[in-house]
């Protein structure tokens, strides 16, 4: 009799092993998202497409609609709320900026126990600001960050501050250092439509460029690779002028473009004028060889027809 309740013990046992094993292995994989904006949605697009499970972060309770329309259970951003969440997610992605006070997110952890949180990856979208001003010249993922702009230097800070988290707990980060970021909605097409392009001229000054489904493109691949941590630049092949973009754009639509704008006498807001203060192109080799990413639009010009067709 004790041998018969000893094996059956030891068949529910191993039941139950079986069926924690067959659950672990079906799982959804998790993305939670701290700051689901623009970008950081066109990522959640992909990984819903594939059907993983997304959660969103919120600040403002009038924000969580429009999460759950797109599929993305919203998550008040708040200790309390998001502590079971960030232990259940396999993948952190982290698109909220800095401020004055560090990064939100980070603040957040450090009043939680980091014992349980224990995400597979996390993926922190930064900025290439953190390059500083190149006079024009070409940056890659290994030059020095040095950069000029108060923005930018809290990005470092983040980078860096992400960068000891995800050591601390055994993840694999990944750093996205994003170029001027364009897509559906916002674009030189909608500018024009909507009465606000300007051509502003300063001589020898570049921007690159990257299409928001490009980013969501290189980040999903990233997040669905075993690739240790690094970082990379999210970049087409084509910096140029920013008159340009609005010069062929108008030229697609066949209207006639804005008037040329020196840049001395352009009435720009601090935060316009201060893009115009560091110029640099930014190399984009390493999201090809370590990732095998052939970006979808390499060009802004490759993206305009596109773009003509959606806005008007």
């Amino acid at each position: 009799m004790l041998v018969m309740l000893f094996m059956a013990g030891k068949m529910r046992k191993s039941h139950g092993n079986f069926k924690a094993a067959i659950e672990t292995m079906t799982k959804k994989p998790h993305l939670l998202i701290f700051g689901p904006g623009y970008s950081a949605r066109a990522i959640a697009k992909k990984a819903l497409d594939a059907g993983w499970q997304v959660s969103g972060t919120f600040r403002n309770s009038d924000k969580a609609p429009g999460l759950e329309a797109l599929g993305i259970k919203p998550i008040d951003f708040k200790p309390a709320a998001l502590a079971v969440e960030m232990s259940a997610a396999s993948h952190w992605l982290v698109s909220a900026a800095p401020t004055d006070e560090g990064d939100p997110s980070l603040n957040l952890l450090a009043q939680l126990p980091k014992e349980p949180i224990k995400p597979k990856w996390i993926g922190y979208l930064s900025s290439t600001n953190v390059y500083g001003d190149h006079g024009g010249a070409w940056v890659d993922e290994d030059t020095p960050t040095n950069p000029s702009l108060a923005r930018g230097k809290r990005r470092v800070d983040a980078e860096t501050s992400w960068q000891a988290f995800a050591n601390e707990i055994g993840a694999n980060l990944h750093i996205f250092r994003l170029a001027g970021i364009y897509g559906p909605g916002r674009n030189a097409v909608r500018s024009l439509l909507d009465g606000k392009a300007r051509r502003i001229i300063k001589p020898d000054q570049k921007f690159s460029r990257i299409h928001v489904e490009d980013i969501a493109q290189t980040v999903w691949r990233a997040m669905t690779t075993d690739l240790e941590s690094q970082t990379f630049n999210l970049a087409d092949d084509y910096p140029c002028p920013p008159q340009d973009v609005i010069s062929e754009a108008a030229a697609l639509m066949d209207i006639e473009p804005p008037a040329e704008i020196a840049f001395e006498d352009a009435d720009l807001s601090p935060m316009a004028k201060s893009f115009y203060m560091e110029s640099k192109l930014v190399r984009n080799d390493r999201i090809k060889s370590r990732l095998g990413i052939a970006l979808r639009y390499p060009s802004f010009r490759d993206a305009l027809p596109e773009l003509i067709k959606t806005e008007k």
